[in-house]
């Protein structure tokens, strides 16, 4: 099967589940969107989209023939976000984030220890104070409150 046909058909599935998982939130109308708008909108785009790559014929490479050499790291990002997924709510998000950033730079990136924790505090500090002091997001605290 070429690629692009396995991507169209991931796409399309994950289409449709936005679409049933939006359904429990409020639409609206055109004049007054509700929550549900514009997730429902993006996923019948999406959906649209991921059709036309089912059926339109490509001249991609078979499925079977891609070679994934960053690969590890996919599965290194993805694994952190997972984390972090079901972390950030005991752990906070100053903590969850050290974890993350340190995890990705130290063992993933192999940057050196001075540079992991310049990045690794840098960006999580900064962060938190863009989204706390600028924006007003109510980050998690986690259980020791930091």
């Amino acid at each position: 099967m070429p690629a692009d046909r396995v991507a169209g058909i991931a796409l399309l599935i994950l289409a449709v589940f936005v679409i049933i998982e939006t359904r429990v939130l409020p639409l609206g109308s055109h004049k007054v969107p509700g929550p549900g708008y514009l997730p429902m909108l993006l996923a019948c785009f999406l959906g649209f989209l991921s059709i036309l790559m089912i059926f339109l014929r490509k001249e991609s490479p078979l499925f079977r023939s891609l070679k994934w050499p960053e690969g590890r790291h996919a599965l290194a990002i993805v694994g952190c976000c997972f984390f972090a997924t079901f972390a950030i709510e005991n752990l906070g998000y100053r903590v969850t984030m050290m974890i993350v950033l340190g995890t990705l730079f130290g063992i993933i990136e192999r940057m050196k220890l001075w540079q992991v924790i310049v990045l690794t505090l840098g960006l999580t500090f900064g962060s938190y104070c863009v989204f706390n002091n600028f924006l007003r997001v109510i980050l998690p605290q986690g259980f020791w409150g930091i």
